[in-house]
Protein backbone atom coordinates (compact mmCIF):
# COMPACT_ATOMS: atom_id res chain seq x y z
CA UNK A 1 0.00 0.00 0.00
CA UNK A 2 1.75 3.14 -0.87
CA UNK A 3 2.51 5.71 1.84
CA UNK A 4 2.16 2.87 4.64
CA UNK A 5 5.43 2.31 6.66
CA UNK A 6 7.16 -0.66 6.06
CA UNK A 7 6.51 -3.63 8.66
CA UNK A 8 9.65 -4.05 10.64
CA UNK A 9 11.13 -7.46 10.76
CA UNK A 10 10.11 -9.27 14.60
CA UNK A 11 12.85 -10.50 16.62
CA UNK A 12 14.11 -13.45 18.11
CA UNK A 13 14.14 -13.54 21.74
CA UNK A 14 14.99 -16.16 25.00
CA UNK A 15 13.14 -15.98 27.89
CA UNK A 16 14.33 -16.57 31.08
CA UNK A 17 12.99 -17.27 34.25
CA UNK A 18 15.21 -15.94 37.21
CA UNK A 19 15.63 -18.13 40.35
CA UNK A 20 17.09 -21.41 39.28
CA UNK A 21 18.28 -20.67 36.44
CA UNK A 22 19.75 -16.95 35.48
CA UNK A 23 20.76 -17.09 38.95
CA UNK A 24 21.21 -20.48 41.35
CA UNK A 25 18.22 -21.41 43.48
CA UNK A 26 17.29 -20.65 47.05
CA UNK A 27 15.41 -23.27 47.75
CA UNK A 28 11.96 -23.37 48.86
CA UNK A 29 12.12 -19.86 50.00
CA UNK A 30 13.07 -16.51 48.31
CA UNK A 31 16.23 -14.26 47.06
CA UNK A 32 15.62 -11.70 49.77
CA UNK A 33 18.95 -9.94 49.49
CA UNK A 34 22.07 -9.32 47.13
CA UNK A 35 23.84 -11.68 49.19
CA UNK A 36 21.70 -14.60 48.39
CA UNK A 37 21.99 -13.96 45.13
CA UNK A 38 24.63 -16.23 43.19
CA UNK A 39 24.73 -15.74 39.10
CA UNK A 40 24.69 -19.76 37.22
CA UNK A 41 27.52 -21.17 35.58
CA UNK A 42 27.17 -20.78 32.44
CA UNK A 43 25.51 -17.83 32.28
CA UNK A 44 27.88 -15.42 30.68
CA UNK A 45 28.65 -17.53 27.73
CA UNK A 46 24.75 -18.14 27.18
CA UNK A 47 23.82 -14.40 27.19
CA UNK A 48 27.08 -13.77 25.11
CA UNK A 49 25.85 -16.46 22.41
CA UNK A 50 22.33 -14.86 22.55
CA UNK A 51 23.23 -11.42 21.95
CA UNK A 52 25.85 -11.76 20.07
CA UNK A 53 23.46 -13.85 17.08
CA UNK A 54 21.19 -10.37 17.60
CA UNK A 55 18.73 -11.88 19.74
CA UNK A 56 16.56 -10.35 22.66
CA UNK A 57 17.25 -11.76 26.47
CA UNK A 58 14.51 -11.07 28.71
CA UNK A 59 13.80 -12.20 32.29
CA UNK A 60 10.55 -12.93 33.44
CA UNK A 61 10.21 -13.23 37.19
CA UNK A 62 8.24 -13.89 39.64
CA UNK A 63 9.42 -12.38 43.04
CA UNK A 64 6.39 -12.17 45.43
CA UNK A 65 8.54 -11.78 48.43
CA UNK A 66 7.86 -8.45 47.96
CA UNK A 67 4.35 -8.67 47.83
CA UNK A 68 5.05 -10.09 50.99
CA UNK A 69 7.24 -7.65 53.11
CA UNK A 70 10.26 -10.31 52.74
CA UNK A 71 11.90 -7.90 51.09
CA UNK A 72 11.16 -4.15 49.38
CA UNK A 73 11.17 -3.38 46.00
CA UNK A 74 14.65 -0.86 46.42
CA UNK A 75 16.28 -4.20 47.39
CA UNK A 76 15.32 -6.42 44.37
CA UNK A 77 15.95 -3.86 41.96
CA UNK A 78 19.43 -3.58 43.61
CA UNK A 79 20.05 -6.82 42.77
CA UNK A 80 18.60 -6.73 39.28
CA UNK A 81 21.22 -3.76 38.85
CA UNK A 82 23.66 -5.89 40.20
CA UNK A 83 22.38 -8.93 37.67
CA UNK A 84 22.60 -6.20 34.92
CA UNK A 85 26.19 -4.83 35.76
CA UNK A 86 27.68 -8.20 36.46
CA UNK A 87 26.51 -9.39 32.82
CA UNK A 88 28.01 -6.30 31.22
CA UNK A 89 31.40 -6.42 33.32
CA UNK A 90 31.61 -10.32 32.04
CA UNK A 91 30.38 -9.86 28.25
CA UNK A 92 29.76 -6.46 27.18
CA UNK A 93 26.22 -7.18 27.27
CA UNK A 94 23.24 -7.07 29.91
CA UNK A 95 19.49 -8.15 30.16
CA UNK A 96 17.26 -6.36 27.63
CA UNK A 97 14.62 -6.30 29.87
CA UNK A 98 13.27 -7.52 33.22
CA UNK A 99 9.64 -8.26 34.15
CA UNK A 100 8.90 -8.83 37.63
CA UNK A 101 5.50 -10.00 39.06
CA UNK A 102 5.90 -9.00 42.71
CA UNK A 103 2.32 -9.20 43.81
CA UNK A 104 2.05 -5.58 45.33
CA UNK A 105 -1.13 -3.82 44.26
CA UNK A 106 0.50 -1.47 42.00
CA UNK A 107 2.46 -4.29 40.00
CA UNK A 108 1.49 -3.82 36.49
CA UNK A 109 1.98 -7.64 35.74
CA UNK A 110 0.20 -10.86 36.36
CA UNK A 111 1.86 -14.06 37.62
CA UNK A 112 2.83 -17.27 35.85
CA UNK A 113 1.38 -19.34 34.18
CA UNK A 114 -0.19 -16.30 33.13
CA UNK A 115 1.64 -15.38 29.70
CA UNK A 116 0.96 -11.34 30.41
CA UNK A 117 4.96 -10.91 31.09
CA UNK A 118 5.78 -12.69 28.07
CA UNK A 119 2.89 -10.91 25.70
CA UNK A 120 4.09 -7.51 26.81
CA UNK A 121 7.68 -8.04 26.32
CA UNK A 122 6.56 -9.41 22.43
CA UNK A 123 4.39 -5.82 21.79
CA UNK A 124 6.87 -3.52 23.38
CA UNK A 125 9.83 -5.34 21.56
CA UNK A 126 8.21 -6.62 18.29
CA UNK A 127 9.13 -10.58 19.40
CA UNK A 128 8.06 -13.33 17.24
CA UNK A 129 7.09 -15.58 19.99
CA UNK A 130 6.81 -18.55 17.24
CA UNK A 131 10.37 -18.21 16.89
CA UNK A 132 11.70 -17.85 20.40
CA UNK A 133 12.69 -19.53 24.01
CA UNK A 134 11.70 -19.94 27.29
CA UNK A 135 14.31 -21.11 29.58
CA UNK A 136 12.47 -21.79 33.09
CA UNK A 137 12.68 -24.63 35.79
CA UNK A 138 9.29 -24.88 37.22
CA UNK A 139 6.16 -26.06 35.18
CA UNK A 140 4.24 -22.76 35.56
CA UNK A 141 7.16 -20.87 33.42
CA UNK A 142 7.04 -23.81 31.19
CA UNK A 143 3.10 -22.92 30.63
CA UNK A 144 3.37 -19.56 30.58
CA UNK A 145 5.60 -19.94 27.44
CA UNK A 146 3.02 -22.28 25.91
CA UNK A 147 0.18 -19.90 27.15
CA UNK A 148 2.28 -16.87 25.28
CA UNK A 149 2.67 -19.19 21.88
CA UNK A 150 6.62 -19.91 22.88
CA UNK A 151 6.92 -23.78 22.36
CA UNK A 152 10.54 -23.92 22.16
CA UNK A 153 11.22 -24.56 25.52
CA UNK A 154 13.90 -25.81 28.03
CA UNK A 155 13.31 -26.91 31.27
CA UNK A 156 16.16 -26.57 34.38
CA UNK A 157 16.05 -30.09 35.94
CA UNK A 158 15.47 -29.83 39.81
CA UNK A 159 13.59 -32.28 42.47
CA UNK A 160 10.64 -30.55 41.71
CA UNK A 161 8.28 -33.41 40.39
CA UNK A 162 7.77 -32.27 36.26
CA UNK A 163 4.25 -32.66 34.91
CA UNK A 164 4.53 -30.34 32.00
CA UNK A 165 6.60 -31.04 29.10
CA UNK A 166 9.47 -29.17 28.03
CA UNK A 167 11.22 -29.49 24.72
CA UNK A 168 14.29 -30.33 26.43
CA UNK A 169 15.22 -30.61 30.15
CA UNK A 170 19.02 -29.96 30.76
CA UNK A 171 21.30 -29.48 34.22
CA UNK A 172 23.16 -26.86 33.14
CA UNK A 173 23.16 -23.39 31.28
CA UNK A 174 26.18 -24.98 29.48
CA UNK A 175 23.30 -27.57 28.52
CA UNK A 176 20.90 -25.17 27.46
CA UNK A 177 23.78 -23.41 25.14
CA UNK A 178 23.99 -26.65 23.49
CA UNK A 179 20.50 -26.79 22.17
CA UNK A 180 20.09 -23.38 21.21
CA UNK A 181 23.03 -23.72 18.90
CA UNK A 182 22.14 -27.62 17.49
CA UNK A 183 18.59 -25.93 17.25
CA UNK A 184 19.68 -23.09 15.28
CA UNK A 185 22.67 -24.42 13.10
Amino acid sequence: MAGSAPEQELKTAVFFDRDGVVNQSPGPGYVLNLEAFHLSPGLFDLIHWIKSRGWLAIVVTSQKGVGKGLMTQNELDRIHSHLQTELAQATGFSFDAIYAYTGTPDCPHRPKPDPEMVTTAAAEFGIDLAVSWLIGDADRDIEMAHAAGVTRTIRMRTEIPITVSAMATVDSLDEALEILRRQTA
